[in-house]
């Protein structure tokens, strides 16, 4: 499937000089949305996941399917104060300031494998960050999946030497 074909490039948001890449137009695609996330399974399916995890909020739309398809629990990484019981928290520097990720405590057994799902992969910074959370709860990444990459960013650099899966690339 040509899932580039799927994606709205929209010019000069949300400011003048980027593209944005808009997975809207591939989500309300029932095929396309199907594609990808049997593609995700099926590159994850020897990889023995106990959990999915997902961050605020677009990597919800992709992970909670992906952990349905595959039998798994589907585990939640917002913004701070937006879970409800005791989480753990990680702060991470973004190109103009900073921002922080939460966790719950109890997400993730010591031992659990966890793949880390989102819809994009750019610099690499919030999904570095995810990670961090799933190393203090002393869980194993077994690797990631995005929809979208911005290669020129160079975000897998952050991510470490594990499997990572990125539906559609954009080298520049």
């Amino acid at each position: 499937m040509d899932l580039c074909s799927k994606i709205r490039i929209v010019p000069d948001f949300p400011k003048p000089g980027v593209s944005f890449k808009d997975i809207t137009t591939l989500l309300k695609d029932g095929a396309a949305l199907r594609y990808v996330v049997d593609e995700m399974a099926e590159r994850f399916k020897d990889s023995n996941v106990d959990v999915i995890l997902g961050v605020e909020s677009r990597g919800f739309l992709f992970g909670a399917p992906l952990a349905y398809k595959m039998g798994t629990g589907f585990i939640l990484v917002r913004k701070p104060g937006k879970l409800p019981s005791e989480t753990v928290g990680v702060s991470y520097d973004l190109e103009y300031g900073s921002d922080s990720l939460e966790i719950h405590r109890d997400a993730i057994a010591p031992g659990q494998r966890v793949l880390l799902v989102d819809d994009l992969l750019a610099t690499g910074g919030t999904m570095a960050a995810a990670a961090d959370l799933v190393k203090q709860l002393k869980g194993e990444i077994v690797g990631y999946a995005f929809v979208v990459e911005l290669a020129y960013l160079n975000g897998r650099d952050k991510l470490g030497d594990y499997d990572i899966l990125s539906m559609i690339r954009y080298d520049s």
